[in-house]
């Protein structure tokens, strides 16, 4: 067997190796990841081996069947990282400038968070709204499909640190006043942490919700979706696409973490509110 050789045969087990894997996933805890995009995910499967150090994906698969904790810590590595408080400047920026805009004419508006980026995501859009007065009438659905992520995200607390390391950030973006003003200081397992501010966490509603597998829930005047598109298979992408498009109201806006193409399911329908940015108003 010469090198080429070899090396087709390698990467022909290691495909199907990957998909066995996730459809042992999908059998074995109900989370569908085979329509996803291979790349993405092979990137994520080699962290997750070193970490967990194994050789192989059918050692990382034997692994997840047989140890609950190594379960969930590989469906938590499958799902969107983790976001800190105010972690993108500009994206905090445009909230104020774009969204909050967009939502002080609607009555009672709903915004979606898609796949969302845990508190950090969640929270740094309450507090953007609280400041440019939107924030009351509104309720905010945060979702995401790992059930175990959302039970914890509905009583998460931020070390006081990271809360620290977000006052910059949130003055850059357009902040107004001191950040710990929309915080609850508490005494945790490891010290204090800060928690948001009751009035804020009443405006939010987390859920478990398949991007995958479930339909359209509610009518919303914004979907924000920043942590997932690029993660989903061409297949994939045009189903979530339809279903944003389904849930979304005329003349809502639509943020996603990639530009539309005009090969994308109901495109024209989108009008470009910020040049290449991907924010969207749906005009048709």
């Amino acid at each position: 067997m010469n090198a080429w050789t070899g090396l087709a045969a390698g990467l022909a087990i290691e495909e199907l190796e990957t998909e066995l894997l996730l459809e042992a996933l999908f059998q074995r805890f109900g989370y569908d990841f085979r329509a996803y995009d291979r790349g993405a995910l092979r990137a994520k499967l080699a962290l997750a081996m070193r970490e967990r150090g194994t050789k192989t994906l059918s050692g990382l698969q034997e692994q997840a069947l047989h140890d609950n904790e190594a379960a969930s810590k590989l469906l938590r590595a499958l799902s969107p990282a983790p976001s800190p408080l105010f972690d993108c400047v500009g994206h905090a920026a445009r909230l104020r400038s774009v969204l909050a805009p967009s939502l002080r004419g609607w009555p009672v508006p709903r915004v979606w968070l898609a796949e969302c980026a845990g508190v950090g995501e969640v929270w740094t859009l309450a507090i953007v709204l609280a400041e440019e007065g939107v924030l009351g009438k509104l309720d905010i659905h945060a979702t995401l499909a790992n059930e175990e992520l959302v039970s914890e995200m509905q009583d998460a607390c931020l070390p006081l640190a990271a809360l620290e390391e977000a006052r910059r950030r949130h003055a850059d973006s357009g902040g107004r006043g001191d950040l710990l003003a929309f915080f609850e200081i508490e005494d945790g397992l490891e010290g204090q942490c800060a928690r948001l501010r009751a009035d804020l966490r009443r405006r939010i509603t987390w859920s478990q919700y398949s991007l995958v597998t479930d339909a359209s829930f509610n009518e919303f005047q914004a979907i924000v979706c920043c942590h997932a598109l690029g993660d989903f298979g061409p297949v994939l992408r045009q189903r979530v696409l339809r279903l944003f498009h389904d849930s979304l109201a005329r003349f809502g806006v639509l943020c996603l973490d990639r530009q539309l193409s005009v090969a994308d399911v109901y495109a024209g329908t989108y009008q470009a509110i910020e040049g290449d940015r991907p924010w969207y108003k749906r005009v048709g």
